[in-house]
């Protein structure tokens, strides 16, 4: 979808989940589909651009935590057994900004030994995408070329302004949280929400709520959902057609945000130069930096934030255009309850509400 605005054609795709497959059909109808990365023997030859957005359960700060020794995100090897075939200029992957530290940064440190051994130079970074939508959703994003500076596409640009910082003795914009939380965490994030999930293990839908200063505390519909991933509303409807509406969900939270691929699509097609001169030599710690890149055998940290957008993105209030569901009485005493038994800093709002 990203590329597609600035009008460069996706030529493959690869889905193996059927709903999932099922909802690109119907919105590229004439784009092929394959199955399984895994059976794919060799890249297109006309191909300029590969993404993957390989799976994160082995990755996140949630589950396993098997990095890429698990079997789901293991994936990503395949990647690199398809380029060692056919090198394409340019590569862009997106993940969870937990593998970072996870590990020490074993997958990060896996994925950039593999991409220097290819020749590629690369850089990648940890980019928020309140930046561009009111989500809050760090993922991290990395680029590399045979024969370009991805510097210059994902580590230039910076934003002056910062996002989703919370008030805690003032409540006067809406305020996203996760309501099935509250003992250990919130997801609190001012004029936002806190990102979006793919749900339980189960199925089960977890879609955040919103607290606004009129005192109502409610749920985004899955049509604004769609729209905070940068999609347009309905892009996932057609999954109804195979299973029952709550799995939209989980359509839209495995998702990557398009708005932040669509700036890192715009670069590559209009690169803007990187100043490297305050980057200082990577060196081994315990985790990797949110930002970094590496060229010609040097590995250096970058000061690249988390917001690249200097455009003043809409607030949540006036970003939202359907009806909204209430917070159900039990949702409400059950989040009241773990935030009393917690020990989490919560806003006065909630204070005032227990």
């Amino acid at each position: 979808m990203a590329f597609k605005r600035i009008d460069v054609n996706t030529i493959l795709m690869c889905e193996i989940d059927e709903i999932a497959k099922h909802v690109l059909k119907q919105n590229f109808p004439n784009i092929p589909i394959i199955d399984n990365v895994c059976e794919m023997k060799s890249i297109p030859q006309s191909t300029d651009i590969l993404c993957a957005g390989f799976p994160c359960q082995d990755l996140s700060s949630v589950g396993g935590k098997l990095g890429l020794s698990g079997t789901r995100s293991s994936l990503v090897k395949e990647v690199f057994r398809l380029l060692k075939g056919n090198k394409v200029e340019w590569v862009v992957f997106e993940n969870v900004s937990f593998m970072l530290s996870l590990n020490g940064g074993e997958a990060i440190k896996s994925i950039v030994e593999e991409l220097e051994q290819l020749g590629y130079r690369w850089a990648y970074r940890t980019i928020d995408s309140i930046s561009f939508v009111p989500q809050h959703r760090c993922r991290v994003y990395v680029v590399a070329s045979l024969h370009n500076d991805p510097r210059d596409v994902i580590l230039s640009g910076e934003s002056e302004q910062s996002y989703g910082k919370v008030n805690y003795q003032e409540f006067n914009r809406p305020l996203g949280f996760y309501w099935t939380e509250g003992k250990h965490a919130l997801g609190l994030v001012e004029d936002g929400i806190p990102t979006l999930k793919a749900g339980s293990t189960i199925g089960i839908p977890s879609p955040p709520a919103i607290a606004f200063p009129n005192g109502e505390i409610s749920s985004p519909d899955i049509r604004d959902a769609e729209r905070l991933q940068g999609f347009p509303e309905n892009w996932t409807l057609p999954a109804e057609s195979l299973s029952r509406a709550s799995c939209r969900w989980k359509l839209v939270g495995n998702a990557v945000t398009v708005d932040t691929v669509g700036w890192i699509a715009n670069k590559i097609i209009s690169p803007q130069k990187y100043d490297a001169s305050k980057d200082k030599e990577l060196r081994a710690k315990k985790a990797w930096p949110k930002s970094a890149w590496g060229a010609d055998g040097v590995r250096m940290e970058s000061n690249a934030g988390l917001y690249p957008s200097n455009e003043t993105r809409i607030s949540l209030e006036d970003f939202l255009m359907f009806p909204r569901k209430p917070l159900s009485l039990k949702a409400t005493k059950g989040f009241e309850k773990r935030l009393s038994e917690g020990s989490m800093r919560s806003p006065i709002f909630f204070q005032k509400a227990k």
